[in-house]
Parts: structure tokens; sequence; C-alpha cells
């Protein structure tokens, strides 16, 4: 394996691991926000990406990786400013339902949903929330990436 893709490999894989890491802290009950649902998507990208520039060996995947996990830390860096009431954050933070429903089994769904706040804190570690160390993380994954794009 070159150093190219052992690089690729560890931002794709660091991708996977923080990905991981949300499903397994929804699992024990830390419900998402909207904000929370966001940061998820540029990770399941930078997974695919690494995927591809795995098997397709092509450099310029290694910058659309490193895109995919900055648009994650900023996000995350969005979400600590709504966490911290630095500024104001979506004004809904609700899931899509079933169109399909009747209008009574739709507002029942409505009514049992959890509201999951995203200018609220569920959990902190070293001083800092979930979308915070998503940010810091993030950002470290898109310099392995970066890294990657510059090897020959």
């Amino acid at each position: 394996m070159t150093a190219r893709n052992r690089l690729v490999a560890l931002a794709a894989g660091g991708s996977l691991a923080l990905l991981l890491g949300a499903f397994l802290f929804q699992a024990l009950g830390y419900a998402p926000c909207k904000l929370c649902l966001w940061q998820r998507w540029p990770h399941v990208a930078a997974i695919v990406i690494g995927g591809l520039a795995l098997t397709a060996g092509w450099r310029w995947l290694a910058l659309a990786g490193a895109l995919a996990a900055a648009t994650t830390g900023v996000l995350g860096i969005y979400h600590s400013g709504v966490e911290l009431k630095w500024w104001q954050g979506p004004d809904t933070c609700t899931s899509g339902g079933n169109l399909a429903l009747s209008s009574e089994d739709l507002f029942n769904q409505i009514m049992a949903a959890p509201l999951v706040r995203c200018d609220e804190v569920a959990w902190v570690f070293a001083g800092l929330s979930m979308a915070s160390w998503n940010a810091i993380l993030s950002f470290a994954l898109a310099a392995v990436w970066l890294a990657a794009a510059r090897k020959p």
C-alpha cells in the first residue's frame, strides 16, 4: 500500500469512526438534532470518496475528501456557535414525516416525536460538546486528506 493510500484509508476511516461514534451515542439515547444530522452527511461523502480514491487511485479525489471533511468541520463550528448562543440556529429542528399518513396519524406522530433542540448541549467532554469535537477532529481529517493529495 502506498503512502497516499495509507493516508486516504486513515482519513476515510476517521470519518467512519466519527460516524459510528455518532450512531453509538444515538443508540445510548442521545437523539440527534437537525444540525447533528447535517454533520453526518459529509462524513458519508468522505467515506465514499475514500473508497473511490483507494480503488481508482485518482489523486484529485483526496482534495474532494478534504473538502468533505472541512465541510463537516465548518458545520461543527456553526453548531457549536448555536450551542454557545453566539448566533441563532435554524428555526426548526424537526424530522420529516411520512406524507402517506392520514392527518390524524400525522398529528399523533408529531405529538409523540421528541423535541431535540440544536441550541442545547447534550454531552460534554473536556469542556467541549460533540459538535465541537466533530469540528476539531474533522479539520484534522481534512489535513490528512491534504497530505494524501500532496503525495505522488
